[in-house]
């Protein structure tokens, strides 16, 4: 079994303290918001924008592009940074984020915000929705790829294992599967809720190529990602070990900071004295 990377002391650059800044500021503005599980996320969602993903923000419905699914939808806060970022809605939208005159929930919705490809937030769903992108590009003989961030906790759902036997069964080698391994779920530890280990061997048992790496490490997912897919006539999985909350000694593996439906001017202080940016 391959040893789990460390991801404790993995420093953080200035990149990624300024997504992290507009994550909690996104927070400040509408009130509530699923902090740790977005923290967790930024490294993975950077590097698929910053350095992987084929994406058009003028036309984000562009046959050539790439499909990428955030399948634990209430990571959405760092998705969305990302998107408005990147020019597919203008950063004014961010403020308005869980607001009536906004078009940012709490979970991702398709045909509602420019660059979601699939409605999430009931776990368990995106990885089938990927399996028919990527069937879809099989069978058409398109050139577009198809990636999913999954949760650890999202795990404990059958369909997600269903649909990794079909992604198997039919070789989608063009299918990657990024898994959010935090070790934590909305109430408890995943050792405690439902223990996943050896949790890498159960993907390579369902047939797919895998790699572990350290999630806050971007040139190790980077890395990762330039390798895809990671053995031929396979679908990949790349385990990144991550920390919920990352960045914030007070949020980092909190479950109070799981989900926070009201936030004090001084916690967004506090947050926001943590990820100083400096030159």
């Amino acid at each position: 079994m391959t040893k789990a990377p460390p991801v404790n002391k993995t420093p953080l650059d200035k990149r990624s303290r300024e997504l992290r800044c507009q994550i909690i500021r996104m927070l400040q503005k509408g009130g509530r918001g699923h902090v740790g599980s977005a923290f967790s996320l930024v490294e993975m969602l950077r590097v698929l924008y910053d350095d992987v993903l084929r994406f058009d923000p003028k036309n984000p419905r562009s046959p050539q592009r790439d499909r990428f699914i955030l399948s634990k939808g209430h990571g959405c806060l760092a998705l969305y940074v990302l998107l408005a970022e990147k020019g597919f809605f203008p950063e004014a939208e961010l403020w308005k984020f869980c607001k009536p005159d906004g078009m940012l929930g709490g979970h991702p919705e398709y045909g509602k915000v420019p660059g979601i490809e699939a409605s999430t937030g009931s776990l368990g769903h995106g990885l089938p929705i990927g399996v028919g992108f990527a069937l879809n590009a099989k069978c058409s003989k398109a050139n577009y790829r198809t990636f999913v961030i999954c949760s650890d906790g999202e795990s404990n759902e059958g369909s997600l294992w269903e649909a990794a036997l079909c992604a198997s069964k039919h070789k989608l080698s063009d299918l990657t599967v990024l898994v959010d391994y935090n070790k934590q779920q909305s109430y408890s530890t995943t050792y405690e809720v439902l223990d996943l280990e050896p949790y890498a061997d159960k993907w390579r048992a369902f047939g797919f190529a895998v790699e572990e790496v350290d999630g806050h490490d971007v040139a190790q997912i980077r890395a990762a990602c330039k390798r895809l897919p990671l053995e031929p006539g396979k679908p990949s999985a790349i385990i990144c070990h991550t920390i919920k909350g990352k960045g914030i000694s007070f949020v980092e593996n909190n479950l109070n900071w799981h989900h926070k439906n009201k936030v004090s001017d001084d916690e967004v202080k506090n947050l926001l004295a943590e990820l100083e940016v400096k030159e």
